[in-house]
């Protein structure tokens, strides 16, 4: 049997696929697509066994991650309902389904842990938030848990009241950088610098900056004070972002992204 199972391989679940390469032996990881062309290349390519249905899928593996998107999950849930015992640990990455919702589905014995990843996972800079009934779980199994998410990068738990407001700063949070990125880079092309250097001038600046937040545990704003020098060019550019609504700007994203996850 194989100890983690994955059911859905787009874009998230290759990418949990991949972190998980980091810590886990092929033979330890499954997944199936209803895309069966797809299951062929990545089985190709990653040298990693996929199964026909998910229901084979359920009844082989331990630990089984639900990476589909939510309009897919009664179809998947009525696949392993039968399948599933009390000793399967279902992992479900859908944002705004609830565990009662899930438990709803599969049974009240069923045994589930919600957790929101991000795409970074692909390289083990990913980060998830996690959120389980901890006495429903074994020590094993919470160190299972956390060596599964660990292998993506960062984890941290949380309630399950704020996994949408983790679906917000993290989930989707990588899509608005990379637009940050985007645009930085426009900016630096306008005014003559090659496309290439551009990118990697912006991405590595967020890399770097990312990295002074969290190796320094030093306040944002601190940190920001310390590149604006008194009547100097940042914070010029600081005073213009501020009168754009910067901050406003990334406020109401997270707002839409909060609002649709209810609604799913």
């Amino acid at each position: 049997m194989a100890k983690i199972g994955i059911i859905g391989i787009g874009n998230m679940g290759l990418a949990i696929v991949k972190g998980l390469l980091g810590t886990y032996s092929r033979k330890d990881i499954l997944f199936t697509d209803v895309n069966k062309e797809r299951c062929e290349e990545i089985t190709k390519e990653l040298g990693i066994e996929h199964v026909d249905n998910n229901g084979h899928l359920a009844a082989s593996a331990q630990y089984i991650v639900l990476a589909v998107k939510p309009q897919y999950f009664p179809a998947v849930l009525s696949d392993i309902r039968n399948t599933v015992t009390e000793k399967n640990v279902i992992i479900s990455i859908a944002p705004g389904i609830t565990t009662t919702q899930l438990k709803e589905k599969l049974g009240d014995e069923k045994r589930v842990v919600r957790a929101m990843p991000n795409t970074p996972a692909l390289l083990g800079e990913g980060m998830t938030g996690v959120c389980y009934e901890e006495k429903a779980f074994s020590a094993e199994e919470k160190q299972a848990i956390a060596d599964i998410f660990g292998s993506l990068g960062k984890m941290r738990l949380v309630e399950e009241r704020l996994m949408n407001a983790v679906v917000c700063v993290s989930g989707s949070s990588p899509a608005y950088v990379y637009m940050f990125i985007e645009a930085l880079a426009d900016s630096a092309v306008k005014y003559g610098l090659p496309r290439e250097a551009a990118y990697e001038m912006a991405a590595q600046s967020v890399l770097g900056s990312a990295k002074m937040v969290l190796e320094t545990g030093e306040h944002p704003g601190a940190l920001k004070d310390k590149v604006c020098s008194p009547g100097g060019t940042t914070i010029a550019a600081v005073s213009a972002l501020e009168e754009a609504g910067f901050r406003n700007a990334v406020i109401k994203a997270a707002d839409a992204c909060y609002k649709k996850c209810t609604e799913l």
